[in-house]
């Protein structure tokens, strides 16, 4: 009886991670375009894309939806940590974009906050164009050091667990993200709340406000680095 039990319990479990796979293989592809955009070869971004399906199925398979946590949220730093690993292998970076990224990165680190784009341009004298590309380039080269948006948001939630005093900050720091949105150039804001609240990706983005991929990948680089600023600012 036991084996039989543990059959069926496996062959469910197999299913439950097919269906999670099945269902999320969209967000593997929003997930790849916000950090590529200028990897162009079709094969690397083949590759890339496989190695983001494989960090869904690992994803798939240790999800515990009895712990309260959305399986995207869950899945997110699964599915980019296996593209980064895979980007690193690629090394899609050329030696010059490096020295521009050093660059950014020291000034970033004897300045306080809250910077931005303008700002880091005009005292490193590097066109907005070219620090945009560091911000976002720096997002997969230095993932530990470099964090993107969601981990700004959780470094300052701080732990998970849901004592009334985590959640009252939890609420505060939603409610001061969602007013620093309002608070972003025109086409940032209006970037920000086609991929996050309609779910489209960054060709479809670019098609939608008229210019290319990549443009659209650089305002969304630039608005999320703004926010994380914002918040670095605010909540140190």
């Amino acid at each position: 009886m036991k084996a039989t039990l543990d059959r069926a319990y496996r062959k469910n479990r197999q299913s439950d991670c097919d269906r999670l796979v099945m269902q999320h293989l969209d967000y593997v592809g929003r997930i790849l375009s916000t950090m590529t955009f200028y990897v162009t070869d079709p094969h690397e971004r083949e590759s890339l894309h496989s190695a983001g399906v494989l960090g869904l199925v690992q994803a798939a398979a240790k999800f515990d939806d009895s712990q309260g946590v959305p399986f995207r949220t869950f899945a997110y730093p699964r599915i980019r940590g296996a593209i980064v690993d895979e980007l690193r292998e690629q090394c899609p970076v050329s030696p010059k974009l490096m020295k521009k990224i050093g660059r950014v990165k020291r000034l970033c680190e004897t300045l306080e906050p809250p910077l931005s784009p303008e700002v880091l341009a005009e005292r490193l004298e590097m066109t907005l164009d070219e620090v945009v590309q560091c911000l976002e380039a720096m997002r997969f080269i230095k993932p530990d050091n470099w964090n993107d948006l969601s981990d700004v948001i959780d470094e300052a939630w701080g732990t998970r667990t849901d004592s009334p005093s985590e959640l009252v900050e939890r609420d505060e720091l939603v409610s001061m993200l969602a007013h620093l949105i309002t608070e972003l150039p025109d086409r940032e804001r209006l970037i920000m709340t086609l991929y996050y609240d309609e779910e489209l990706n960054l060709a479809e983005i670019g098609a939608a406000m008229g210019f290319s991929e990549s443009r659209a990948s650089r305002l969304l680089a630039s608005a999320r680095f703004r926010l994380s600023e914002a918040i670095r600012w605010k909540t140190r």
